[in-house]
């Protein structure tokens, strides 16, 4: 099959999942005796990095105008079935964001079957753009708008991960005050070649690749939260822990595994938010791994078969005043490992980033986003960037 062929393929199944959205919608439209709810946010964004001499801002981020659009169509059978359907837009076109089924036995065991972002993290949950404030995601989740994203191969887990597999997770209620989610999965997994080097996130995304697991070998993750909702002193805590893993390569040599921590406290209106995440991912050593690595073997005369990479983020969030409030965010990621010939990191290599900026609404689900922000790398020369953004709840 030529690569024409697989580019078309990749139209295709773009094309039919809005037709797809489309005929959902519709038939949602003239069912009778259903809830049926559509949701969606629409971010129109510029990102702004200065160019250096002889080199332009493209060279290191995607800077410029982007669009993020996220549109979703729920549709509650009864009181155990319900559908959900997601289309999405951004840099890369348009995506199938989920398309599942959920089983409700009771609130405790629902089996989700289909399309989805498998339950991992915090802040997957509330990736679309009007559900983080935010222009950008935080480092371990950036998807294509970290500076030098070619270099560092963007985040952990760049969000939204979207995957096929089937979840049995619930909830259940201590009392009124202790809530307990959980959740388990398996899934495609993530994506590599043989010889891969790294996860390979084009494939994870691109429809000339097919949507299907490319080993034949399931992933597994699950996550457990605790959220404590204290009404009377109007505050909200939650802790929650998530693990993944699996391989990502087509003979299912090559396996990775993450594991993260996050924490949210809600008090009175101020809201503060931290992650840690942690992945491990082997790697290919080949038959020659001198020609392939930068750096040599090690004391004990051997190659690893692995790399490190962590990050973290701390978010704080400040209301002013209804209509204006102000966002303060601290994120980073390290990668400890051998790495490629041609890359530009070092065997040890960290990035920090410190973004400040506020948003104002203006009212109907409107609101203006605008952002500095200031990189601190190991291996380059320090960035400044700024991001504006107008967001809308459709």
């Amino acid at each position: 099959m030529t690569r024409k062929t697989l580019r078309a393929l990749g139209r295709d199944t773009r094309f039919w999942c809005f037709v797809s959205l489309s005929l959902v919608a519709l038939l949602a439209v003239f069912a009778e005796g259903q809830d049926r709810n559509i949701a969606g946010s629409v971010q129109g964004s510029y990102l702004y990095v200065h160019d250096r001499p002889n080199q332009v801002a493209r060279d290191r981020a995607l800077d410029g105008f982007i669009t993020e659009m996220s549109l979703k169509l729920a549709v509650d059978f009864s009181d155990h079935i319900s559908t959900n359907v997601k289309i999405c837009f951004g840099c890369h076109g348009f995506e199938l964001g989920m398309a599942y089924v959920d089983l409700t036995i009771v609130d405790e065991a629902r089996f989700r079957i289909g399309r989805f972002s498998p339950s991992f993290g915090d802040f997957q949950l509330r990736h679309d753009p009007a559900n983080h404030r935010t222009v950008d995601k935080p480092l371990p989740y950036d998807m294509g708008r970290m500076i030098r994203l070619r270099e560092w191969n963007m985040g952990i887990v760049p969000a939204p991960y979207v995957d096929n597999g089937i979840e049995f997770g619930g909830t259940h209620w201590f009392g009124t005050e202790l809530q307990v989610d959980y959740a388990a999965y398996a899934n495609g997994g993530f994506r590599g070649d043989n010889d891969g080097q790294d996860i390979d996130w084009t494939q994870q995304r691109s429809g000339g690749f097919y949507y299907l697991d490319n080993n034949s070998r399931p992933s597994f993750g699950g996550r457990l939260s605790a959220t404590l909702d204290l009404a009377d002193a109007d505050m909200t805590y939650t802790l929650g822990a998530s693990g993944m893993g699996g391989w990502y390569d087509p003979k299912a040599e090559l396996s990775y595994a993450i594991g993260g921590v996050d924490v949210y406290a809600r008090i009175k209106r101020v809201e503060l938010r931290a992650e840690y995440l942690m992945r491990r991912t082997e790697i290919s050593l080949g038959d020659n791994p001198g020609s392939r690595f930068k750096y040599g073997p090690g004391k004990d005369g051997k190659y690893d078969n692995y790399f490190l990479k962590d990050g973290f983020y701390v978010e704080a969030i400040v209301p002013v005043s209804k209509r204006i409030e102000l966002v303060g965010r601290w994120d980073g990621l390290r990668r400890f490992g051998n790495v490629p010939v041609t890359s530009a990191l070092r065997k040890e290599s960290a990035v920090l980033r410190y973004t400040v900026g506020g948003a104002v609404s203006l009212g109907y689900g409107v609101r203006i986003k605008v952002f500095g922000e200031y990189y601190d790398f190991s291996d380059f020369k320090d960035e400044i960037a700024a991001t504006l953004a107008v967001v809308s709840v459709l």
